[in-house]
């Protein structure tokens, strides 16, 4: 079986915009790259789970997300990194999902679809319902990053978060993965 990094998207990796749309409108954070390659490189597939209300909401197309998504590979093109799958819910929280996270479902999905041992692998992301789809999933690790809403959440949910890794960024989430 496989090990998984999960991520978050939208303040995790890249600088929370809210509600990005455009593909130039995405910045990744200092050292995204070289984090996420050297978990690659660990054994790691790379996994992007991301909640992307702003379809459901109406004020931007599942083809807009796509672009952005497109220019996110790109990005990671040049440093070797490969994302094995985006899963994505486009619904806005009134709606019912299958996928929007909390939900594990997307995390089931990659479990048969890669042969992911869920125990073996990690959850990264800067809102507590990241750290809930982890949970939910079983995953080994839940990350909180301090990055877009992580350090918010880390004021407002103490409790919440304490059974999960607290880190500055998605960089210091690769060192200590690494370091067990």
């Amino acid at each position: 079986m496989k090990r998984a990094v999960f991520l978050d998207r939208d303040g995790t990796i890249n600088i929370e915009k809210k509600y990005l749309s455009k593909p130039e409108q995405l910045v990744l954070f200092p050292g995204t790259e070289a984090a996420m390659k050297r978990l690659q490189d660990a054994g790691y597939l790379l996994i992007i789970v991301t909640n992307q209300s702003g379809i459901g909401r109406g004020y931007y197309t599942e083809a807009d997300m796509h672009k952005v998504h497109e220019r996110l590979l790109e990005m990671f093109a040049p440093h070797g990194i490969d994302i094995a799958k985006i899963y994505f819910a486009p619904e806005s929280p009134e709606e019912p999902s299958r996928g929007r996270k909390p939900s594990p479902a997307f995390l089931n999905d990659a479990r048969d679809e890669f042969d992911i041992d869920l125990a073996q692998s990690y959850m990264i992301g800067d809102k507590l319902i990241d750290l809930q789809c982890g949970w939910n999933a079983g995953i080994g690790k839940s990350i909180l990053v301090r990055t877009g809403y992580g350090a918010e959440w880390e004021q407002k949910e103490p409790e919440a978060v304490k059974q999960a890794w607290v880190v500055d960024s998605i960089v210091e989430a690769a060192e200590k993965i690494l370091k067990g």
